[in-house]
């Protein structure tokens, strides 16, 4: 199992916003991709994380280029309640 991290800092104002946006687009674009096992949205005051589950780190990465994947963070990015966004980290789960 991979385990797939991405975090960012909305602005607190429109957390409403941001998390519309995860239900209704980002879960699910990452429920259509092939090899995804789950998905947590885990908040912290102005802090999101995203974690994701994936069969094998061939079906993570397939994520990371998919056409579907992409326009979803150009929408989210262009929403504009994303203040701060880390690049997604990737690795085995030890379980």
């Amino acid at each position: 199992m991979i385990v797939r991290l991405w975090r960012a800092t909305i602005d607190p104002g429109r957390a409403e916003e941001y998390e519309r946006f995860a239900n209704e687009r980002s879960l699910p674009m990452f429920r259509s991709h092939s090899g995804f096992q789950g998905c947590a949205f885990l908040r912290d005051g102005a802090d999101r994380t995203v974690i994701t589950l994936w069969a094998s780190a061939e079906d993570a990465a397939a994520l990371e280029i998919s056409d579907r994947y992409r326009e979803t963070v150009a929408a989210i990015m262009a929403a504009g309640f994303i203040q701060t966004a880390e690049e997604a980290v990737t690795g085995q789960a030890l379980v």
